[in-house]
């Protein structure tokens, strides 16, 4: 009997395990706030906007990305917009309870309305975007997500190194 007392914990560690597993949502879908910091050889202005993305989560680690935000500000009296929308793959951390830590490399275009920066016409430009951020857990099927980037395109013929910042709510569904 003293050599099967062990089986207990392994059987409940086991156990937990599994069930952890079968928490694991198939797709996350987000929609927040978002904020651009747009820079271009020193010239800056602040954006806001909002935007969403759509994840698939192949397992517990590894899925896949593609979202949209959309910018809107004013810089020295011209109104002017930004749109991004991105894909690639993310990585997650899914070893604690309630957070979730993440990073992410997606690549897209973006689009400027004309004034963006100076330019004179609406354009669409290569955009890649590597970021990170973590989950917060509220419950089994909504998380509220904090979500960095920083943000490279090319316009006027000169790199824009821009940060962005998205808070929003993640609501989960489906299983793996």
């Amino acid at each position: 009997m003293k050599r099967f007392i062990w089986l207990i914990p392994a059987i409940f560690v086991l156990c937990i395990s599994s069930a952890r597993a079968q928490d694991l949502p198939a797709w996350e879908i987000t929609g927040g706030y978002s904020y651009l910091d747009a820079n271009l050889s020193g010239t800056k202005f602040h954006m806001n906007g909002g935007g969403g993305s759509l994840t698939e989560n192949l397992n517990n680690w590894f899925g896949g990305r593609i979202e949209i935000n959309g910018y809107y500000g004013n810089d020295a009296g011209t109104v002017a917009s930004a749109q991004t929308i991105t894909y690639g793959p993310v990585v997650s951390y899914r070893h604690f309870n309630r957070i979730t830590p993440f990073a992410h490399v997606q690549v897209g275009v973006m689009h400027a309305s004309a004034g963006y920066l100076g330019i004179s016409a609406n354009a669409f430009k290569f955009a890649v975007a590597p970021g990170g951020g973590v989950d917060l857990t509220l419950n089994r099927s909504t998380t509220l997500r904090l979500d960095g980037e920083y943000l490279i395109t090319r316009f006027l013929g000169l790199t824009q190194e821009n940060v962005t910042g998205t808070v929003g709510l993640v609501f989960r569904f489906g299983k793996k």
